[in-house]
């Protein structure tokens, strides 16, 4: 299940291959049922955050400053114009106006250095950064979601497990009194089955408060102040087979959460080069007309002046942008370390959890499902104690639940590596067994 069909489309768009990841999660979607009116699919839940979370309009917003900075940066510089009198309202031969002298210029800077082209890349740089860190954030809510959309998915499995528990234990309370009835079992077997009864009922209702808050939690993060679904609508035990590791850590190398940093670098790098810049000086022209009031006459008047040793004045900038350049480098060495780490991690957890719910779907519940008929059966019979009938029921309803557990950890690890990887697990085996 592919995110591309379910396309938030801000002023500006987050890329196909990141949208592609948002329902990537293999059996999450509902198949050929029905489709429930009041039920949350995983793409309701994806494309209603990434819709309504305002972290992701601030970047918006971000762009749309750094927009108006490109301009501003793009721009020659001013030209200015200046009016000077001189001798006026002095003292002796300079008393009145006879004198004076009035100078009417037109002045600007001529920049060398490419400074112009180096202010506009340096803002090119920190818009590509923006955009980068808008791409890792929404990966980050798109994983945050389909974690609790998983874990609310689980806590709906339990509770319906805790509902088959409740008829199970009204079920074995009417076997176990109409034998009691016949006389065919004591009445403290009656007793514990009531008991067993009303702690299943417990059991049920603890259950669906836990689910009820976390459809609240799940309401929360799409930006519901209610609740507006009843269920979520989804596969808890679909799983998809992750390529080798080595593949799987090539992807995570180029996804959207270290791609920030090679935007970062281009950053420095822009305003490594901005402040060298710098260190050529730019000429301040200025050209005018001077009117001498004492002979009526007139003269051009012309001037250049240059900064002297911007060079040598600007090494400690320079040194301070290459420190910053150079600092993102180790940056991103010592996150791929951290990545390679949690990504193993995940990998294995998932492998695991997937090999332990395969097992136990396919082999250790049909086993215990049929070991539970038979001991009933030989219970009513009279071959078998309420105990052991009762262990039967305990194994089968703990091996369910770890199903469950297994399930989850599964879903969760899945989940995870293709948060990190910025992948589809099902893209990325389909490509890997080209």
């Amino acid at each position: 299940m592919y995110y591309h069909d379910f396309l938030w489309r801000p002023r500006r768009g987050l890329p196909a291959k990141l949208l592609a990841l948002c329902l990537s999660i293999i059996g999450l979607l509902p198949g050929g049922a029905q489709a429930d009116t009041q039920a949350l699919t995983l793409a309701d839940a994806v494309r209603l955050s990434l819709k309504q979370n305002p972290m992701l309009e601030v970047f918006s917003l971000r762009l749309e400053g750094l927009e108006g900075q490109r301009l501003a940066a793009d721009q020659a510089p001013a030209l200015e114009t200046a009016f000077e009198a001189e001798n006026v309202l002095g003292s002796g031969n300079y008393g009145d106006l006879d004198g004076a002298e009035y100078t009417l210029s037109l002045s600007s800077v001529i920049e060398l250095g490419d400074k112009r082209v180096a202010r506009t890349q340096a803002v090119s740089g920190r818009y590509t950064l923006v955009d980068a860190e808008r791409k890792a954030e929404a990966l980050s809510l798109i994983g945050e979601v389909t974690r609790t959309f998983i874990s609310t998915l689980a806590l709906q499995e339990k509770q319906r497990l805790a509902s088959d528990a409740v008829s199970l234990a009204k079920d074995t309370l009417e076997v176990v009194t109409r034998r009691a009835e016949r006389g065919a079992t004591p009445q403290a077997e009656v007793l514990r089955a009531r008991a067993q009864m009303k702690e299943t009922l417990l059991d049920q209702q603890r259950l669906q408060a836990a689910l009820d808050s976390s459809l609240m939690a799940m309401s929360a993060l799409l930006g519901m102040p209610n609740v507006d679904f009843r269920r979520l609508n989804g596969n808890l035990f679909a799983f998809t087979n992750p390529a080798n590791f080595s593949a799987l850590f090539k992807r995570a190398s180029d996804s959207p959460n270290i791609q920030v940093f090679a935007s970062e670098q281009r950053l420095r790098d822009a305003e490594l080069a901005l402040v060298r810049s710098q260190s050529r000086s730019d000429l301040r022209w200025q050209i005018g007309a001077r009117y001498f009031e004492e002979s009526g006459d007139s003269a051009l008047v012309a001037g250049v002046s240059v900064p002297l040793f911007s060079k040598s004045r600007n090494q400690g900038q320079i040194r301070a942008a290459q420190a910053a350049r150079n600092e993102v480098s180790l940056r991103r060495d010592s996150a791929l370390l951290m990545l390679r780490a949690r990504l193993y991690e995940a990998y294995q957890l998932h492998v695991q959890a997937v090999g332990a719910a395969t097992t136990m779907q396919k082999q250790v519940i049909p086993d215990l499902e049929r070991a539970l008929e038979l001991t009933r059966d030989a219970y009513e019979q009279g071959r078998y104690s309420y105990i052991e009938w009762q262990s039967a029921q305990r194994d089968l309803l703990a091996s369910q639940r770890n199903l469950v557990d297994a399930a989850t950890s599964a879903l969760l690890n899945q989940a995870l590596i293709e948060q990190l990887t910025g992948e589809s697990l099902a893209a990325a085996a389909v490509d890997s067994s080209r």
